[in-house]
């Protein structure tokens, strides 16, 4: 049944300051404030080859050639081996009731849920892609978020008995997802630039300033929250959020001030790594004691923007997108050659898009957790492995 969601911008509005303002870059300095110069109007998209090669001549993406070779190779080879489905529940034990999210398996083992991250792409509410090691990354990525974002907000997970698994803590999630954004961007139709390039200056309860142009850095970071109407996201207010129950005063002001730290945490470790956390979205639940944790995943990116810090500003001037570490520029690949709202069937993404992008992903892994990330090993099909895993961990809980 669709969810009836009163108009966003009818609610009494929160009003930001209208002084905008740009990062600094330096790795080991907070954001400072800085007026940007407005860049010309026009169409800001680019073509892919065009987002590639601004790749190639980025120092923080070609730092290692090498390894950046290696992995488009790898992602090559793994084409037709993505995973992009699975079935746990005809090879593990005690495993019923399958729900296929766009990115996710999740399936109940009882008192707990195992969520297998899978190689799928989503955008546009639908799943456009697969991309190799993609759902490897998320999960390594989530984990490695959760881990350090503990001092903020406990999550649900329990244990990961395989690379592109996560066991989790069953509770009841909250219907709202809680976007936090710090620019002015995005290409979808809840994102904040395509809003307000439609001329909504009341959006989530909160009144945006006149005269920002795309990918601007906001005066502070806000909270836009979106919940499901039928099969898409709509944006929602605090109020809206209350009265329509889906939560209670209590719950919104505790998510909202962890979503809120968890974003300028997420800020902080990114910027000190040469990145940009633009904007992204946190999802919560209860559990039966009554706690309030993270669940889903944390700043990766499939549910994050990132862009490259010391390019962003010269290119911003010249009214050029951000050199981007996430799942845009196939948005925008997507949006110049069909409608991938409405068109029933869509074109195939390109080989060359989906490796890069397979290496953009590995590569903001690498940047952010200082880590390297390991390619699996094709000798063992992935669904064999991961079966033995999960079956291997229920066993022992």
């Amino acid at each position: 049944m669709a969810l009836s969601v009163p108009p966003a911008t009818q609610n009494p509005p929160k009003t930001l300051p209208k002084t905008p303002f740009l990062p600094s870059f330096s790795r080991s300095r907070r954001l400072s404030i800085a007026r940007p110069s407005r860049p010309p109007a026009s169409n800001l998209a680019v073509g892919l080859k065009t987002q590639i090669r601004s790749a190639h001549d980025t120092s923080l993406l070609s730092a290692d050639a090498c390894h950046r070779d290696d992995v488009l190779r790898a992602a090559r080879g793994a084409l037709s081996n993505c995973l992009s489905e699975t079935h746990l529940d005809r090879t593990v034990p005690g495993l019923t009731a399958k729900a296929r999210g766009k990115v996710r398996d999740i399936y109940d083992g009882g008192d707990y849920l195992v969520l297998v991250t899978t190689d799928r792409q989503s955008a546009f509410d639908r799943v456009l892609a697969s991309i190799p090691f993609k759902g490897q990354v998320l999960n390594e990525a989530s984990l490695w978020w959760f881990s350090k974002t503990r001092h903020i907000t406990p999550n649900a997970v329990v244990s990961t008995p395989d690379k592109n698994v996560t066991i989790a803590k069953k509770c009841t999630v909250f219907p709202v997802e809680f976007v936090v954004r710090g620019f002015v961007s995005g290409s979808t139709d809840t994102s904040l630039w395509t809003v307000y390039s439609k001329g909504v200056r009341n959006y989530c309860g909160i009144v945006l300033p006149e005269g920002m142009v795309k990918n601007q850095k906001l005066p502070a970071n806000i909270l836009t929250p979106t919940t499901k109407a039928s099969d898409h996201d709509v944006p929602v207010s605090p109020d809206e959020i209350i009265k329509l129950g889906l939560m209670t005063q209590d719950e919104y002001d505790e998510v909202s001030s962890k979503a809120l730290s968890l974003f300028a945490y997420g800020q902080q470790v990114a910027l000190e790594n040469g990145l940009l956390l633009v904007d992204t979205k946190y999802e919560f639940g209860k559990g039966a004691d009554g706690t309030i944790m993270l669940i889903d995943e944390v700043h990766t990116p499939d549910s994050s923007r990132y862009w490259i810090a010391n390019s962003y500003e010269e290119r911003f001037n010249a009214g050029l997108e951000p050199e981007n570490v996430d799942k845009e520029f196939l948005r925008l690949w997507f949006k110049d050659h069909c409608n991938p709202y409405e068109d029933e069937v869509l074109p195939e993404a390109p080989e060359e898009l989906v490796c890069e992008l397979a290496w953009r992903y590995i590569f903001l892994f690498e940047t952010i957790t200082n880590s390297n990330f390991e390619l699996p090993q094709a000798e063992e099909p992935i669904h064999d492995r991961i079966s033995r895993n999960v079956s291997q961990a229920l066993s022992c809980i």
